[in-house]
């Protein structure tokens, strides 16, 4: 019986063994054949400190020992906002290697990390760290936080990590031999140098684009642009590395500025580029509610609750919106919003993925991967809404192709319809002349029978002077007549602007017009009153021959800074006189393919013209559109 006793006792014991042994935390030898080792699940074990009350001495002690956890994910995440956690792994030294190791923390944006590091002689070293600390306290200048190991025993030693963050943490650990980290150090600052660069090249390009072209979809994807880049510097800490290192305050919080700017131009730019008050007024009118709603939380989490900023997961709402709208247009038919929409589906995958591990979904974490995932998916993206850009301006371009080829072709017709106008008149002076031939042969017959009446063959012929002089004028009129007849047709009330435009095709026309129109009365300078001028530096400009004043042909009128086509803004104004202001900007817009907005600004200004010249109008002929045109 004792014996049984003692056989069941000593199974026991060396069960107990057994499970003591596997719930051991794992313990990292260095090894020189291993350049880098991630501590993950068991090898890393962490401790809650919701009050922050434990010290050092009473979590190093033997009652505490059994209090730490080992990390359910492979990478444990300090997920209370100002709650101290207290991590510790355990590190087998080699004094035998050749290679010099050192511990870093992966994650730039912790506040704060004491760290606790052991020495030959049991007591502990302890070491500030966080990116709340001047970036020139840092032993070594590098983006992450590095500790250098004394690797001068064959111990197995305990380091301990208390970690303080206003934002979500990532507690990496990552063992690495010192040439292992200067070769990853290196490639790393030569991607993010490659990264950048496609930033700064691409923002550059788009805003000589804008500056060029004056559109605004380029300013808006320059300002996305920049807003990616530096959020993403802001978060990988070569901002603070490198453009503000002694400004550890503005470092806790520029990410969201940056975060704030990238949500509310990204709505911008899909905006504009994708047309969207025009194809969907409707989710024109969600985006500019999500960029008031972004906007009135960035303000209130500024200046209220700056903890607030920590939750990056509610971009997923401009983003959706954004990726959204594009599918949207898309099925509407237009083209460009193709690449808009394969672009954003990169950036949404990786938001995703980010978002997805987050909630704690740890299958999803590939490492080093899943942690720049969503910064290779903004080049992507980048990349893409550049193709966007550019499909939507060779869209454009052959659009105005079509209508240059059409101009082309009318202006073909119009040349016949002259040729066919010019042979009809021809045919015209023939008969005349054969008429008036006749007419000749007749009163030669008569001089001969009235010789004798002198008196009377004197007054025929005065009278067959006058018929010549009438039949000249008639030549002449009939060749203004056909000028008039098409003029006449043009200024009518119910003419489109292709008929408009045989009497003022182009700029050149319509300058030569207000030319004329302004100085109708002869010059005079208004600076210095002198009448003799020459001719300006811009064509049917004017220069004073005294005070060298030149003005050009649109000061002083209403076309004056107006930045649409010349010929579309006399349309617009002979349209507006002769419905006398009862036109709409929709359908001006229609008309003349110019934006509503555009179309309602510059109508407004031309109905405003009108009303202060009323009485002037009402006495103005066919022709009195042109009274609006001068100040």
């Amino acid at each position: 019986m004792i014996k049984s006793l003692l056989k069941i006792t000593y199974i026991l014991f060396i069960l107990c063994i057994i499970s003591y042994t596997s719930n051991a935390q794992k313990i990292v030898a260095v090894q020189d054949e291993v350049d880098q080792h991630i501590f993950n699940f068991s090898e890393i074990e962490f401790l809650k400190d919701a009050s922050d009350q434990f010290s050092f001495k009473e979590v190093s002690s033997a009652a505490f020992d059994k209090k730490f956890i080992p990390s359910p994910a492979s990478t444990p995440q300090t997920k209370e906002l100002n709650t101290s956690y207290w991590f510790r792994i355990k590190i087998k030294h080699n004094s035998l290697a050749k290679n010099r190791f050192l511990l870093e923390f992966f994650d730039q944006t912790i506040d704060h990390i004491t760290a606790y590091i052991p020495k030959s002689n049991g007591s502990y070293e302890i070491k500030e760290l966080g990116d709340q600390f001047g970036f020139e306290k840092r032993n070594l200048h590098h983006k992450n936080f590095e500790i250098y190991l004394d690797n001068n025993n064959d111990k197995v030693q305990t380091y301990y990590f208390k970690l303080r963050s206003s934002q979500i943490s990532d507690a990496i650990i990552v063992l690495r031999s010192v040439n292992w980290f200067i070769s990853y150090a290196l490639d790393e600052y030569f991607y993010f140098g490659v990264f950048y660069g496609m930033i700064l090249v691409f923002s550059f390009y788009n805003l000589i684009m804008f500056i060029a072209m004056r559109q605004k979809q380029y300013l808006f994807y320059v300002l996305y642009n920049l807003s990616v880049g530096f959020f993403e510097m802001s978060s990988d800490g070569i901002a603070y590395q490198y453009l503000w290192p002694n400004s550890p305050a503005w470092n806790q919080i520029a990410y969201a500025f940056f975060l704030y700017g990238t949500s509310i131009f990204a709505l911008l730019f899909t905006r504009e580029l994708l047309f969207v008050k025009a194809k969907a007024p409707r989710l024109n009118k969600l985006i500019i509610g999500i960029i008031i709603a972004r906007s009135a939380f960035f303000i209130y989490s500024l200046l209220f609750d700056q903890n607030l900023f920590s939750y990056k997961f509610l971009e997923f709402i401009p983003l959706s919106v954004a990726f959204f709208t594009g599918i949207y247009i898309f099925k509407r038919g237009y083209q460009p919003a193709r690449f808009f929409v394969l672009g954003y589906s990169f950036l949404f995958f990786g938001f995703t993925l980010k978002f997805l591990i987050m909630l704690g979904l740890e299958w999803l974490n590939f490492g080093i991967i899943t942690y720049y995932s969503l910064s290779f998916c903004f080049v992507l993206e980048m990349v893409f809404l550049s193709f966007a850009i550019g499909d939507k301006v060779r869209i454009l371009k052959k659009k105005k192709d079509k209508a240059q080829r059409q101009i082309i072709q009318q202006m073909a017709v119009n040349v016949k319809l002259k040729d066919s106008l010019n042979q009809e008149l021809e045919k015209q002076v023939e008969q005349r002349t054969k008429e008036v031939f006749h007419k000749s042969i007749i009163i030669e017959a008569q001089n001969e029978e009235l010789l004798k009446a002198n008196d009377q063959l004197k007054q025929q012929a005065e009278e067959i002077s006058r018929m010549n002089v009438l039949l000249e004028q008639d030549n002449h009129e009939l060749q203004v007549n056909v000028e008039k007849v098409t003029r006449d047709r043009v200024m009518s009330a119910d003419v489109d602007f292709e008929e408009f435009s045989k009497i003022y095709p182009d700029k050149e026309s319509c300058n030569a017009f207000l030319a004329e129109l302004k100085w109708q009365n002869g010059y005079t300078c208004r600076k210095c009153k002198n009448t003799h001028f020459y001719t300006g530096h811009i064509s049917y400009s004017r220069r004073c021959s005294k005070c060298a004043y030149e003005e050009s042909v649109t000061t002083y009128t209403i076309f004056h800074n107006t930045r649409i086509p010349i010929n579309k803004a006399f349309y617009m104004i002979f349209l507006i006189y002769s419905t006398k202001g009862k036109i709409s900007s929709h359908k001006l817009s229609e008309l003349l393919n110019i934006r509503q907005s555009t179309c309602w600004t510059y109508g407004t200004r031309i109905k405003t013209v009108m009303e202060e010249r009323k009485s002037s109008l009402k006495k103005a002929n066919k022709n009195g559109w042109s009274l609006l045109v001068l100040d």
